[in-house]
């Protein structure tokens, strides 16, 4: 009795023991599918979002390439040097609205014979000293002739002004210069020694002086006349 009671005890528990690692293995089977499932789902799920993600990702377009400038090789020839712009010097008037050249020219125009050219020196020398250089050109015209032909007190003494005095030069005690030069510096030194320095600066005033002739100051004007004139 007993021995049967302890094998049906032992069937009981051997099929509960089968019933259980049954109940097992359809557990594994069914956590398994459910495992397979859920990985095929979320590869799908993933497939999608990577799908969904190539359609909404804007299609990006590559900057165009700059282009690199270009250097152009450069000539290596030599700059040609600029020559300095001539510098026109400021105009200064010396003499009733003349330059000094203007004013040598136009004593120039009345000078003839030995004293062609002088101009330049007749006006200068008379600037410096404080003479009128178309006076003292009247004067010199007049005694000597040079407004045609010089006389010979000129070419032999180089007088241009009827001077006297030493050292004497020929007959009638009239005064030598080395040189023509000399003889027009000493003419104007004379006017502004003897004339200009004493306020006898017309040739009014000059006159009674100067010459014994009473129509030496008509002459004189006259030549001044001429001067500007030209």
């Amino acid at each position: 009795m007993n021995k049967y009671r302890i094998i049906g005890a032992l069937l009981v528990v051997t099929a509960w023991v089968m019933f259980a690692v049954a109940g097992f293995v359809e557990h594994n089977i069914n956590l398994k599918k459910k495992v397979e499932s859920t990985v095929i789902s979320t590869d799908v799920v993933e497939v999608k979002d990577l799908a969904a993600a190539k359609r909404v990702v804007p299609k990006v377009t590559e900057e165009p390439k700059k282009e690199e400038a270009k250097v152009e090789a450069v000539s290596m020839e030599a700059v040609p040097k600029e020559e300095p712009k001539p510098v026109t010097p400021p105009r200064v008037e010396v003499y009733e609205h003349m330059t000094l050249d203007e004013l040598a020219a136009k004593l120039d125009r009345s000078l003839n014979s030995n004293l062609a050219g002088k101009g330049r020196l007749i006006a200068e020398h008379s600037l410096q000293v404080g003479v009128d250089p178309i006076v003292a050109t009247a004067i010199m015209l007049h005694e000597t002739g040079c407004n045609w032909r010089c006389s010979n007190l000129v070419v032999a003494c180089n007088n241009v002004g009827g001077q006297k005095g030493s050292p004497v030069c020929g007959n009638g005690g009239y005064k030598g210069y080395p040189t023509l030069d000399a003889g027009i510096v000493g003419m104007i030194d004379n006017l502004a020694r003897n004339y200009y320095s004493r306020g006898l600066n017309t040739v009014e005033l000059i006159g009674p002086r100067y010459a014994e002739s009473g129509t030496w100051i008509a002459k004189i004007n006259s030549y001044i006349y001429a001067i500007r004139a030209k």
